[in-house]
């Protein structure tokens, strides 16, 4: 190109200016009339002010089917590029719906695994927005290569690096898979949609008709499948919620989450835990009202609370120091374990142990929920993982049973046998193979048979059972509880708790990887 220094000075910003137009003015506007946020506007959210730098603005498809030589598609669909979050380096996507409706060919997913391998390299988290049209047919296999070399990298990633995903839009097809692959995902109500069949397929196909927001909207996958992490109301919320994610984790699997001076006394306590657990075993409490009252400030990040809600998993501080907690709520469904529960801790146990993220675990379980559905669903299976992961996790893992702790579930809300590394109860915790009504028909089935009143005898024979297992005691004599504490000094005990256990280190066997009970 000929001219003076000035000239390609001015050719350069002539051709930034081009791009950042997206897919022009009328585009823009029709998208932002359905509420949304243009793919520039989302990245100037996420990352600190004038922070973020762009690379691949110029890149363009190479397609000539279908008459697409013709047609020019403005950074191909797809902003990419890092910058700061918090301070902290993240790299990023943002897919431009407003540019031939976002939708990823071979150069698209290029652009897309370039950032995710810089990202790999670096060691710093990976941000997706996608609100794409899906693969772009007129590419063909193209397309469908680009959207294979993104899985791939998704999981060579996984566990080295945080992956974050926000679905912005509607992403169908092939596109929802990588989104699942990574770590967590947020959804905006209403404008989010992520399907495998739209309701048009699958009213052709099985002649049911449903909503988009029925199938595949924020509420259905954050309540009813599990997909979604986060149903947030705007955009904006949804990149906030991020933001405030990341600063809980470490860049990498190499590093430690960052410690962060949050104010809070480590060695202030709460008198109201003396007397949240009811004296009636029956009634339930808000397992949330200890989880706040325990952290610092209160300040209690859940994912899935929407999901599986007889059991919470959420991040946290502790002393400053960033910990996941799993939890039982008992004012749902008892806080049994079933499928869901047992799928929603077990992946969130193994985000915490790869990112060396401490784990608090607080058990008040009955059990496993009982019924046909559950057997046939493969509760054994799933139960199973959560077995799995407390024992296969090496980071810092501390118990603290509340109440209810029997048999098998005790054994999965990480027990001493499962590798707690601290087991601590309160005086209200009744650890045992079973509840005393359920043991005692069982231990004295005849006595209480022949007995002339029998529930007076029956009463008699759960009182004895109560005396001797429906209390962290037993428990305490064989050593699989390390301290019975007053529950107003849990803070300060668990953050001495964390303080000593931070320098953990713990070996297994060399292997390739493990089978888990998937």
């Amino acid at each position: 190109m000929k001219g003076t220094v000035a000239d390609k000075i001015k050719d350069l910003k002539d051709r930034e200016a081009k791009v950042r137009e997206m897919g022009g003015e009328k585009a823009v506007a029709k998208h932002k009339e359905k509420g949304k946020l243009t793919a520039r506007e989302r990245l100037d959210l996420l990352f600190d002010p004038s922070t973020f730098r762009e690379i691949d603005m110029f890149v363009k498809h190479r397609c000539v089917n279908f008459g697409m030589e013709k047609v020019d598609i403005p950074a191909d669909g797809v902003i990419t590029g890092y910058g700061k979050v918090n301070g902290r380096p993240v790299f990023a996507f943002s897919q431009d719906f407003t540019a031939r409706a976002g939708s990823l060919g071979e150069m698209h997913a290029k652009k897309i695994c370039k950032v995710m391998d810089m990202a790999l390299k670096a060691g710093a988290p990976f941000v997706g927005f996608n609100d794409s049209g899906g693969a772009r047919i007129q590419e063909g296999v193209d397309a469908l290569s680009g959207y294979g070399q993104i899985f791939y990298r998704n999981s060579i990633a996984s566990g080295v690096i945080p992956q974050i995903s926000a679905i912005l839009g509607t992403t169908a097809g092939g596109a929802v898979y990588s989104p699942a692959m990574t770590d967590f995902i947020y959804m905006v109500r209403n404008t989010s949609y992520m399907f495998i069949t739209g309701p048009q397929v699958i009213k052709a196909v099985t002649g049911e008709e449903i909503s988009f927001e029925d199938l595949g909207g924020a509420l259905a996958h954050s309540e009813k499948s599990g997909v979604s992490h986060f149903a947030c109301e705007t955009e904006a919320e949804a990149i906030d919620g991020i933001k405030t994610l990341l600063s809980f984790l470490p860049s990498n699997n190499m590093e430690d989450p960052p410690m962060v001076d949050t104010g809070d006394d480590p060695n202030r306590t709460d008198p109201g835990l003396d007397s949240i657990i009811p004296d009636n075993p029956n009634k339930s409490y808000e397992m949330r009202d200890v989880i706040r009252s325990i952290v610092d400030n209160g300040d209690f990040y859940e994912p899935h609370e929407l999901f599986a809600q007889n059991i919470l998993v959420g991040l946290a501080r502790l002393g400053g120091r960033s910990v996941g907690i799993i939890a039982n709520q008992p004012s749902y469904m008892g806080g049994a374990l079933d499928i869901n529960a047992s799928d929603k801790a077990s992946r969130f146990i193994r985000f915490c142990d790869a990112f060396n993220i401490p784990m608090l675990t607080i058990a008040d379980v009955p059990g496993y929920l009982p019924g046909s559905d559950q057997e046939w669903g493969g509760i054994i299976r799933h139960g199973a993982k959560l077995l799995w992961v407390y024992s296969e996790a090496t980071v810092p893992k501390i118990l603290l049973v509340t109440r209810k702790d029997y048999g098998g579930s005790y054994l999965a809300m990480c027990s001493r046998d499962l590798g707690a590394d601290m087991a601590i109860a309160w005086p209200t915790a009744e650890i045992a193979v079973m509840g005393a009504g359920g043991a005692a028909n069982i231990i004295h089935r005849k006595e209480i048979q022949a007995a002339e009143d029998t529930a007076a005898k029956r009463q008699e024979k759960i009182e004895e059972y109560e005396d001797l297992f429906s209390n962290p005691y037993r428990a305490a004599n064989r050593g699989y509880i390390d301290a019975v504490i007053t529950p107003s000094e849990t803070r300060p005990r668990l953050i001495e708790a964390l303080d000593v256990l931070c320098t953990k280190r713990e070996l297994r066997p060399p292997k390739k990887h493990g089978n888990i009970p998937l």
